[in-house]
């Protein structure tokens, strides 16, 4: 006999994993982008350099943009420490009851880096240097 659970859609998007399930969808979703991204920087190139064609002009501008940095450089340095992280907790399984504290020891690794990034991008979009 099976598990009878009749939990509705909207139920089970209640989900309360807290910290470590957000981490785990957004280090989902981060891989994903970084793989759309460089898929659209390889397309880019590709006809920039075949073609010269305008839609990867226009595709090298919005990538040369400080904002769309700004999002990239998130994207990397998270997926990077997060990935740091359940690399080190699967290295020493021991360590898989402290998930919670070292996810905010990743936290507090990244809001600095990304922090200053940020700050650097800003400044050099400021001055005009982009």
């Amino acid at each position: 006999m099976g598990l009878n659970r009749r939990v509705g859609f909207f139920a089970g998007l209640k989900y309360r994993g807290g910290g470590p399930m957000w981490a785990w969808m957004l280090h989902r979703v981060t891989g994903i982008a970084m793989v759309l991204f460089v898929g659209t920087h390889v397309f880019a190139s590709f006809f920039m350099q075949q073609t010269g064609s305008d839609l990867a002009t226009n595709i090298n501008i919005v990538y040369e943009s400080w904002i769309f940095q700004i999002v990239v450089i998130f994207i990397v340095i998270f997926h990077g420490l997060n990935g740091m992280r359940i690399a080190i907790l699967d290295i020493w399984p021991k360590f898989q009851v402290f998930q919670r504290e070292a996810l905010w020891l990743q936290l507090f690794i990244f809001i600095p880096i990304y922090g200053l990034t940020v700050f650097i991008l800003i400044q050099h979009a400021v001055a005009g240097s982009y």
